[in-house]
């Protein structure tokens, strides 16, 4: 038996071609074919901008700089997430606050408003595995509080709330990066509706000018290269079929894990669309084996899985006691930490290949 990795990379004729044609053009920095995807991108979240930077990270932190986020401020957030969200806000110099999750793994609005002061100044909700957050309720209460939302959608790309995309409800923050649903390698992009964000956003970008040698704010090189965007485009216009074909793989493994003691297969919330970046399953503690003793079950059978996230960010040791990361209690995260494993569920895997996760998964909870 081949082995099913957790993800799979393919990169294919149309991407190879236009990649080709940019190596052929002369024209490898940040150019036409960067517009291209900017424009392509805004369109499918709905929105006038989208500047492209050079990966996710550098899109958290350019978002928070564009909003003007600096010492003294406060971004809550969950601790449940890649170090990538903690670190873009430690980067900024605002402090640290955590909101417990929900089941669904996004985190839950109710605990954002008991941590809501004056302090605040922005909400960075991660959607994520694929599903947005609740952005209606935590839209409502930062419109309430008067603070910003910095959504980091770099696990959500084409993900929808009812009629509108992840990246539209604040400054949208996503990964290009090689495992994602839409990726060049690197990269990043950023998605606002605000003309002054964008403006910002692209002057910080380029070390703060607009026009050659002209600066207008200190600023950075934080470019995407025409090389990288070639990758991207032509995936833009095929994103949804390949959520398509990940949602089927998702309902295909969630029917056939049905009625697993202690398992409990992903859901998706009403009005929530989930673009399936990874497939997450919880093995609670009632289930007859442990996530480890799963995880060792699966690499016998030659099927790759991940844990996403092992420990929640702010408990590894170069985290404890920083003096800008507040503990904020949040029994939920700790427990889905010790719990989750993501199985997996990308587009180019076959039936069969859907088919042998479940039967060697059913196998480890029947041994």
């Amino acid at each position: 038996m081949s082995f099913i990795p957790i993800t799979s990379v393919v990169i294919g004729p149309e991407e190879e071609a236009a990649v080709l044609e940019v190596l052929r053009s002369g024209k490898l920095a940040q150019g036409p074919v960067v517009a291209e995807l900017e424009r392509s991108f805004a369109e499918l979240c709905g929105v006038p901008h989208a500047v492209a930077v050079s990966n996710g990270t550098v899109a958290l932190v350019a978002a928070l700089e564009a909003l003007g986020l600096g010492p003294g401020d406060e971004v809550i957030t969950t601790p449940f997430s890649f170090a990538a969200t903690l670190n873009a806000i430690l980067e900024s110099g605002a402090t640290v606050r955590f909101a417990d999750i929900r089941d669904d793994f996004t985190i839950d609005p109710e605990s954002v408003r008991a941590l809501v002061n004056e302090r605040t100044k922005a909400i960075m909700p991660v959607h994520l595995y694929g599903l947005p957050a609740d952005m209606p309720a935590l839209t409502a209460i930062a419109e309430a509080a008067g603070v910003r939302i910095v959504e980091d959608a770099a696990q959500a790309h084409g993900a929808r709330i009812g009629d509108r995309a992840v990246g539209s409800f604040g400054v949208g923050c996503f990964s290009l990066y090689a495992t994602k649903n839409l990726q060049c390698g690197e990269g990043g992009l950023i998605t606002t509706a605000d003309d002054a964000v964008a403006d910002r956003l692209r002057l910080l970008r380029n070390q703060g000018m607009r026009v050659r040698y002209q600066y207008e704010v200190p600023g950075h090189n934080w470019r995407l290269t025409d090389l990288q965007a070639a990758i991207a485009v032509p995936q833009v216009g095929r994103l949804a079929a390949t959520t398509a074909r990940r949602a089927a793989n998702a309902e295909r493994l969630t029917a056939g894990l049905a009625g697993l003691p202690g398992l409990a297969t992903p859901t998706v919330p009403e009005g929530r669309g989930h673009v399936w970046h990874q497939y997450t399953v919880r093995i609670g503690a009632d289930a007859p084996l442990t996530r480890d003793d799963l995880g060792k079950r699966l690499e016998q059978a030659e099927i790759g899985y991940g844990l996403y996230y092992p420990r929640l960010m702010h408990h590894y040791d170069c985290y404890v006691g920083h003096p800008r990361i507040a503990a904020d209690a949040t029994p939920r995260a700790e427990s889905a930490a010790t719990q989750v494993l993501s199985l997996p569920v990308h587009q180019h895997l076959s039936e069969g290949e859907v088919d042998r996760i479940v039967a060697a998964v059913r196998g480890a909870f029947d041994a």
